[in-house]
């Protein structure tokens, strides 16, 4: 049994990342269309069940390779966001954030000190803020 299915999956794209978070978002909506009884709910999740295994079934591998590197690179950015907005809600306490006013980048500098001269790191401008 094994080896058939072996021999029917050579030369097909299986599951990737992209196709197991598609997976995984069909059982939740599946989950949440029996709790509150709603067939729309069930027809998105039907519509991505198929979706999931017609990507895994796929013999058109680069395009498939294409898809799942872009839903990659979505992925890692959304997380990397939430990963900064995460560390500067911790560091709120300690630190104030500026802007530089001539490159844009951001520059923490110790809370309670007054007024201080920051000095970009990046561009080298110098400007006054109350900290």
């Amino acid at each position: 049994m094994r080896e058939r299915v072996q021999r029917f999956m050579y030369g097909r794209y299986g599951f990737d990342e992209l196709s197991k978070s598609s997976l995984a978002v069909t059982l939740m909506l599946m989950v949440i269309s029996m709790l509150f009884r709603n067939r729309l709910i069930y027809l998105v999740s039907l519509v991505l069940l198929v979706f999931s295994y017609w990507r895994a079934l796929s013999k058109n591998i680069g395009k498939r390779q294409q898809e799942n590197r872009r839903f990659l690179s979505i992925r890692y950015k959304s997380t990397a966001k939430w990963s900064k907005w995460k560390e500067r809600q911790a560091q709120k306490k300690i630190y104030r954030f500026f802007k530089c006013p001539g490159c844009g980048q951001t520059v923490r500098v110790p809370k309670g000190r007054g007024q201080i001269c920051i000095t970009c790191p990046k561009c080298q401008v110098e400007f006054i803020r109350k900290s």
